[in-house]
């Protein structure tokens, strides 16, 4: 059997919800539609907004062939022989087939230009869904010949005719009698996403106590949502907490220097069709935040690895990724930079808009230098070892010690540095 969110797609644009602003009467998206002129597109909005529901219900409504693959398992080859099968249907005056790509902001370069030629040719009408902006995501090739669409969140008061349309109408539901007491919890649960808002409302219907009669009414309370969801969470959003419990479980075992469990968190995700760049954007923050100064080189080598992977894309970013990932978890570790801003930023919050010193102030003009701007301020490149002995913080912050060097060789030698010349000041 369907789930619920399946057996309640839309097959038409009356009973498409949300997006008034794009399929509403008279509205840009819909009038291309109703007179089958629908240009190539890209669908970009937050999950569960029904951007492939969207994409389904343009085919069915323009009666066009209709190809899907995703981009979390597609590769060149794949579309490629997908782009050939479409030209076998545009024989005979046929209508050129529509391409739907789900999450297409996870192409590579490389899967995306394989699809530049069909697009521009009219091979095929491309339908592209993504939740990240496609201005960074999408080659500007490709982007040139789509028009983008923004999808907005559905409002709430849609969702809640959702709700009691799925339990009067659905085959399975309505031969229950069901009662909607409240719907906050479900609408908290589903964070607007009109798709995990039906599996909720499943479950919720599956897992409810059993009636005393049948004449007694099944009651969805926020309280019996709440208690059915978190006992069946795993069942409500298979990639919502799981997904959030590994992407940390594989941040703290590099943070902990263990890299064979780095690499097994890595593959669980690379395995969940996790996205390769949220992966590589984590390695990023945790390059800075975890290896910081005890290793300044892991930065670079985790730019690079960002910039590898959206270039060559699945399955070959998997070595990229565990080449980072394994150097990291065996680098020396040091967050001093994370701790110093973090107080640098506190002490801001506390202590408000300081003035600079005027010996560090800028002086473009004469009246400025005739206010002691920039008067008596020490040039370090004239002093021996490129180093004067001055005040930088203001009048209230002297000797205010920020950044602490962590214990290791590259900060200790930064801590030698240091003490020479800030010893008396800062302590180090």
């Amino acid at each position: 059997m369907q789930p619920l969110a399946e057996r309640m797609r839309p097959q038409n644009l009356d009973d498409y919800l949300g997006q008034k602003h794009l399929v509403g009467k008279n509205c840009v998206l819909r009038n291309a539609i109703e007179n089958d002129a629908i240009p190539s597109m890209i669908l970009w909005g937050p999950p569960g907004v029904g951007k492939t529901t969207l994409a389904n219900v343009i085919a069915q409504t323009t009666k066009r062939a209709f190809f899907s693959l995703s981009a979390i398992n597609a590769g060149v080859k794949d579309i490629r022989e997908t782009i050939e099968e479409a030209k076998r249907r545009t024989f005979f005056n046929a209508r050129n087939p529509i391409l739907f790509i789900d999450e297409i902001h996870r192409f590579s370069k490389s899967q995306q230009d394989s699809l530049l030629g069909a697009v521009e040719r009219g091979v095929v009408t491309l339908i592209g869904a993504t939740t990240e902006n496609p201005s960074f995501e999408v080659i500007s090739a490709l982007q040139s010949r789509c028009q983008v669409y923004v999808l907005k969140e559905i409002p709430e008061d849609e969702l809640i005719s959702l709700i009691h349309k799925a339990v009067e109408t659905d085959e399975i539901l309505s031969t229950k009698k069901i009662k909607i007491i409240e719907t906050d919890a479900l609408l908290r649960v589903s964070g607007g996403d009109a798709r995990k808002l039906l599996n909720a409302v499943e479950i919720v219907c599956e897992f409810a106590p059993l009636k005393i009669s049948d004449e007694q009414d099944l009651e969805i309370t926020d309280e019996t949502v709440l208690n059915i969801i978190q006992q069946n969470l795993a069942r409500y959003d298979k990639s919502g907490e799981q997904h959030y419990d590994i992407i940390s479980a594989f941040i703290k075992s590099i943070r902990g220097s263990d890299p064979n469990a780095a690499v097994y968190y890595l593959a669980r995700m690379l395995a969940g069709g996790e996205d390769i760049k949220f992966i590589a954007r984590r390695l990023l923050i945790l390059s800075a935040e975890d290896i910081g100064l005890a290793n300044p080189n892991a930065l670079l080598l985790t730019q690079a690895t960002f910039q590898a992977v959206h270039t060559v894309g699945m399955p070959e970013a998997r070595i990229i990724l565990s080449e980072c990932a394994i150097y990291l978890a065996t680098s020396p570790k040091s967050n001093s930079a994370y701790m110093a801003i973090e107080s640098a930023l506190k002490l801001v919050n506390e202590t408000g808009d300081l003035s600079v010193p005027l010996h560090l102030r800028n002086a473009p003009t004469a009246l400025m230098k005739n206010l002691n701007y920039g008067k008596d301020y020490k040039y370090a490149h004239n002093y021996d070892a490129h180093f004067a002995d001055q005040e930088f913080l203001p009048d209230k912050l002297t000797n205010t010690t920020l950044y602490s060097p962590a214990q290791n060789v590259s900060e200790n030698k930064a801590r030698e540095v240091l003490r020479a010349q800030w010893k008396e000041k800062y302590g180090y």
